[in-house]
């Protein structure tokens, strides 16, 4: 038994090392020469790595916040900071901006592979590591980002929770929201397991729930104090760029507005994304009340596909945020390949428009932007339904994790 399960572990190692290359390579290919003629949109090698290396001035060696603004949370423009230094260090005078890329893909890779690791040694069904492995949203997004860093950190939190480790899921979470704010609907589930456990009593409950809060508040605060101390503005130019955000063409908000049903204003897509989330959020937590109490963390998922879907801004990456807690927790996998498929309709629509307003060719219009995001909004509705109606995948309550 132990030498097969090496072997597939060895497989799953296999098929990831080559999606990841497909990503690197995905990113790369049109870095030779620097972007011309609008490929980056065309044939969507776009990577926010490229812009960042000279727009934030990462090529100057110049440390985010304190001498440079950046529109991410403090452990991103840490992690970025980190990475253009180690850009310099490998290859000194020469190097650039497909460098830097090459160096943000590499440690991406590294945290997609750390992901499969901590999926193996939770026990997670076999065919779902594949899902993983060999999952299409690495190709486009391994190289685009740094939403790795939260996503690795939202999966670890929630197999500590799997684990009834509530306090460190808490830390963990409080520190993917250090990177980006997205972990942030985990905490929520955290608080509600510590204070209902069936097994307590009502002072244990109520001090093991404070402990999980504070847990995610210490760690949120330890990266983000000395920064928001140094320079203050710096610091809060995340939030504030939140904020004034008008959204995206793929964001649910402008499909609407686009289709002519709800046109609105940035002030009013904060108030309306707001209410709809917190009433969404609290009528999720309901409905998987019953079926989920004692493993509230399972709700993440369709919480976080809520999120998405009231959130005024929904950039291409964001589908890797959720990509691995539909593989987790998903009770059906085939409505997660739909939402793969229609993923990459937004991504291709998205960049294809801007390759339009090059000039270039294949060029899309917002309206083909919304008809592929609507596609994704009922694929990710119908997985919502899924995990509140439906049993959860049968990894969930297996015990003891692999050694």
């Amino acid at each position: 038994m132990r030498l097969k399960l090496d072997r597939h572990l060895r497989a799953l190692l296999i098929v990831l090392a080559v999606t990841c290359a497909l990503g690197f390579g995905f990113k790369q290919h049109c870095m030779p020469g620097g972007w011309t003629h609008s490929e980056q949109y065309i044939t969507g090698c776009y990577s926010d790595a490229v812009p960042f290396w000279s727009a934030r001035q990462i090529d100057k060696g110049k440390i985010p916040y304190l001498q440079t603004p950046i529109e991410y949370p403090v452990l991103t423009g840490a992690a970025i900071w980190i990475e253009g230094a180690a850009t310099h260090l490998i290859f000194r005078r020469h190097a650039n901006d497909g460098d830097f890329l090459g160096v943000v893909t590499a440690v991406n890779i590294a945290l997609a592979f750390l992901v499969l690791w901590m999926l193996w040694r939770a026990g997670l069904d076999r065919q779902r590591l594949w899902w993983w492995a060999a999952a299409p949203p690495l190709i486009l997004y391994v190289g685009h980002n740094w939403d790795m860093i939260a996503v690795t950190l939202a999966v670890a939190a929630l197999l500590q929770a799997r684990e009834n480790r509530l306090v460190r899921a808490g830390a963990l979470a409080g520190l993917g929201v250090a990177a980006k704010l997205f972990p942030i609907v985990i905490l929520p589930l955290l608080g509600l397991s510590a204070l209902f456990e069936r097994e307590r009593s009502w002072p244990q409950r109520l001090r093991r729930a404070a402990l999980v809060t504070l847990a995610a508040i210490r760690a949120w605060t330890a990266v983000n104090l000395p920064v928001a101390l140094a320079a203050p503005d710096n610091w809060a130019e995340f939030y504030l760029f939140s904020q004034s955000r008008s959204g995206t063409a793929a964001g649910s908000w402008d499909v609407l507005g686009v289709l002519g049903w709800l046109p609105l204003g940035t002030p009013e897509k904060n108030l309306y994304a707001t209410l709809a989330f917190a009433i969404g959020g609290a009528a999720i937590v309901a409905l998987g009340w019953r079926r989920h109490r004692d493993r509230l963390w399972l709700l993440a998922t369709p919480l976080l596909g809520w999120f998405l879907l009231t959130n005024k801004v929904y950039s291409p990456q964001f589908d890797l945020w959720i990509w691995p807690l539909l593989v987790m927790t998903a009770p059906r996998l085939w409505p997660v390949a739909l939402f793969a498929i229609t993923g990459i309709f937004a991504y291709f629509a998205e960049f294809w428009f801007f390759a339009g307003m090059d000039g270039a060719w294949p060029a899309a219009s917002t309206i083909d932007i919304a008809f592929a995001a609507m596609a994704r909004a009922l694929v990710l509705l119908w997985i919502i339904a899924d995990c509140l109606r439906k049993s959860p995948p049968e990894w969930v309550g297996r015990w003891p994790v692999r050694d």
